[in-house]
């Protein structure tokens, strides 16, 4: 990344924004709260026949970041790796995301499955191979969180509680996320297994 990519006064820490913010805490809390709008606009487009695409997804995080970052909404020029992970090349990134259409989301979408099992086995495989791609410069995660939410909703569930996927980012998370990105789904199954049955819990004690 180049340092011009950085707000200046952040200590190339902050991606330039629409809002001037230069501290890590601020952008947060910006972005937390454009996700929750995001959200509840977001559910009342998607209806229960719909079948995602990647042009969705792009609409996802333009609805969520386009009032922070002028970028949003826009696949990512950058090559981006973390720690054990390397993310797919910028270049593949609309061709993977195609494939990605017509495979996972064609595949899992509309989430109107009957059965749990299938439910969870259709919300890992999405979450995993989104996460894999990692197609924009900030906000992968949280926009694979809000897919597979939209998804939940199409099968009648309540808004997901991401209690064990959120910023802490538990060990089993972690756990769950690299075998997933090996090719073993189970241990994300089972965490959205546990999912489910929280936010279901969740919705019978409001």
């Amino acid at each position: 990344m180049d340092e011009t990519d950085f707000k200046p006064g952040s200590h190339g820490v902050i991606l330039t924004n629409r809002l001037g913010i230069t501290t890590k805490g601020s952008i947060e809390e910006a972005e937390t709260a454009a996700l929750k709008i995001a959200a509840d606009k977001l559910l009342g487009i998607y209806d229960a026949g719909h079948r995602f695409t990647d042009a969705d997804i792009r609409f996802m995080h333009k609805a969520w970041l386009g009032g922070i970052y002028a970028w949003a909404g826009e696949y990512r020029q950058v090559n981006l790796d973390k720690e054990t992970i390397s993310y797919a090349p910028a270049q593949q990134v609309p061709r993977l995301m195609k494939t990605f259409e017509a495979g996972p989301l064609h595949r899992n979408t509309p989430c109107t499955f009957r059965s749990a099992d299938r439910i969870t086995k259709a919300l890992a495989e999405v979450y995993i191979e989104f996460f894999l791609i990692h197609p924009f410069r900030r906000g992968n995660a949280r926009t694979g969180r809000l897919l597979v939410t939209l998804m939940a909703a199409q099968a009648g569930l309540p808004l997901l509680d991401f209690k064990d996927v959120g910023a802490g980012k538990t060990a089993r998370y972690k756990r769950a996320l690299d075998d997933g990105l090996r090719g073993d789904l189970s241990p994300m199954e089972e965490l959205f297994g546990l999912i489910l049955q929280r936010s279901l819990k969740g919705r019978h004690h409001q």
